[in-house]
């Protein structure tokens, strides 16, 4: 099987893979491994079948590959900030292989081979890659094997039927009823709006030192500064190595990197590079950069493990070696969870190892950042406080003002509604009543349940929210007064436009396949959500709550 794998993809160059491998350097973590190790361990069952360790394991690979072609790295404890869990994954996915056994969904070798090829060559962007150089270069670095790759493939090929299969009903779409769908999304209405701003209202409100207090006292949750900590750290400044790296390229093969890499990218990338040679010279200046984060890495690697064998444990190591070695240590103001160090240009990872150091376990590095590479020394730990009035007076005077201000506009706005809604009923005109309050309404573009975007309400509120209240809006009516954290809105609909029907005669086959797609996946949700239900009853997990269909990622 795996040589029929071979016989479909041809070799890439040389070059190629150089720079997928200083692309793939700097991942880390091996999420391939053996999951539950080698002792016992109850996977659980699936609709009463017990499940087996190599079946998780596979499952498990399946996934990390599943979010690596998602997303372009391998899954690490981030993952789960979007919402992707590895072990919860790899349940659904084994419930979905049970139920292609059970329709029995077979997908033949030279299937998987040839889509295996063109998945390749897709990921790469156009361009061939041999197996065994994609295996060496790509799988190995995340624990994977070619094995685990084509196993991929055929189970997403069978799960794509089996999806197929159960979402078939709700292809089932009639052309009067896309019709009217259409119609609902795409009919345009003209309104005119009266927005109420806080920032109108602010000269209006008074400030008094009492005022202040009272809203601070009701307010200090607010006002909490979230946990800190700051850290000492070494940088390895990329910049120290980037004529070192440049050396080492132009020894080799940079010329043909960068007009290998610039054939592979495309004029999609480096959009502000205007032409040819400004592009290629973008490329090199990332192939240099590249190279130049792998050394200074490597050095940061070095260093850290010398610190890592200093005996006892403890903060002031850092300092100590950092002295021997006449490298400078800095260190960061206090920074939280959210906003991270407002000085360094780094990412989560920097954050989440910040907050873990110990006592017993002080350092972590090597870290990647935007210009450099960390390694760190836990510094100070700041508790969770709210700082006194005094300190924060003028933020909380500006709140309080703003919230009053707020408020005001509020207030305005729901008197305006109250007497356009009698004027209108008494035979008024929408202008005329506006001119009496003294308010100036703006006129929308016209705007559809389907627009995206529409510059004149964005200025003021979400156009979600707009065009929900305006289509809930009766013609020639006005909308309730509707809050907003910085005042509020009402909307009045002049006009409904007619559909233009050649347009829309132009657009339904289109909008129909979009409708039955959607349904299509509508009606295999609803079928795995109930297969899911009884499948996965006896997985720990899955006892507690019912949990939502798999949402960090589509489906392969």
């Amino acid at each position: 099987m795996i040589g029929s794998i071979r016989k479909h993809s041809k070799v890439l160059w040389g070059i190629i893979i150089t720079v997928i491998i200083i692309t793939f350097v700097f991942w880390t973590g091996q999420p391939g491994g053996n999951p539950g190790g080698q002792g016992e361990f109850n996977f659980g069952s699936i609709a009463g079948k017990p499940i087996k360790r190599e079946a998780f394991a596979n499952a498990y690979r399946e996934v990390n590959l599943l979010y690596f072609f998602s997303r372009g790295d391998w899954p690490k404890e981030s993952a789960k900030q979007f919402g992707f869990d590895v072990d919860r994954e790899a349940y659904y996915r084994l419930l979905m292989l049970q139920k292609v056994e059970e329709a029995g969904i077979h997908v033949s070798d030279e299937t998987v081979a040839k889509v295996a090829s063109e998945f390749l060559r897709n990921f790469f962007q156009g361009q061939p890659v041999s197996m065994d150089l994609f295996e060496k270069n790509v799988l190995n670095r995340g624990g994977l094997t070619t094995p685990d790759f084509e196993r991929y493939i055929r189970n997403m090929l069978a799960i794509q039927q089996l999806t197929t299969a159960h979402g078939l009903a709700g292809r089932l779409v009639t052309p009067q009823e896309t019709r009217l769908l259409y119609e609902r999304e795409n009919e345009e209405l003209v309104t005119e709006a009266v927005f109420f701003s806080a920032s109108n209202q602010l000269a209006s409100v008074s400030v008094t030192p009492g005022a202040v207090g009272e809203f601070f006292t009701n307010q200090m949750a607010r006002y909490r500064v979230p946990e800190r900590v700051s850290v000492s750290y070494v940088a390895f400044e990329v910049s120290n190595y980037l004529a070192q790296s440049e050396a080492e390229l132009v020894r080799t093969n940079l010329d043909e990197l960068i007009e290998a890499n610039y054939q592979r990218l495309g004029t999609n990338f480096f959009q502000e590079a205007n032409t040819p040679e400004e592009k290629r010279a973008k490329v090199r200046e990332s192939l240099i950069k590249g190279k130049a984060t792998m050394l200074a890495r490597q050095q940061a690697n070095e260093f850290a493990n010398a610190l890592d064998a200093m005996a006892p444990k403890a903060s002031a190591n850092l300092e100590k070696l950092a002295g021997e070695r006449q490298f400078t240590v800095k260190i960061t103001e206090p920074f939280d969870r959210e906003e991270g160090p407002k000085e360094l240009a780094v990412g989560p990872d920097f954050i989440r190892d910040a907050f873990n150091r110990t006592a017993d376990d002080p350092f972590a590095g090597p870290l990647v950042g935007t210009d450099a590479v960390y390694v760190i020394a836990q510094k100070e730990r700041l508790p969770s406080e709210i700082p006194p009035l005094e300190k924060i007076q003028d933020r909380v005077t500006a709140d309080y003002q703003l919230f009053q201000a707020a408020m005001a506009a509020r207030r305005a706005g729901s008197e305006f509604a109250a007497v356009l809604t009698n004027g209108l009923a008494a035979g008024k005109t929408f202008s005329s009543l506006c001119v009496e309050a003294g308010v100036k309404p703006v006129i929308i573009p016209p705007l559809s349940l389907s627009s995206r975007t529409n510059g004149v309400v964005e200025e003021h509120v979400s156009l979600r929210q707009y065009a929900s209240v305006a289509f809930a809006t009766p013609l020639g009516q006005a909308s309730q007064f509707v809050p907003t954290m910085e005042g509020g809105f009402v909307v009045f609909v002049r006009e409904k436009l007619p559909i233009d029907v050649a347009k829309m005669t132009a657009d339904l086959p289109a909008f129909a396949n979009s409708v039955r797609q959607t349904r299509q996946g509508e009606a295999y949700s609803a079928w795995f959500s109930r297969e899911m239900d009884r499948g996965l009853r006896d997985i720990p997990a899955f006892r507690q709550q019912q949990q939502q269909l798999p949402g960090g990622l589509p489906q392969q």
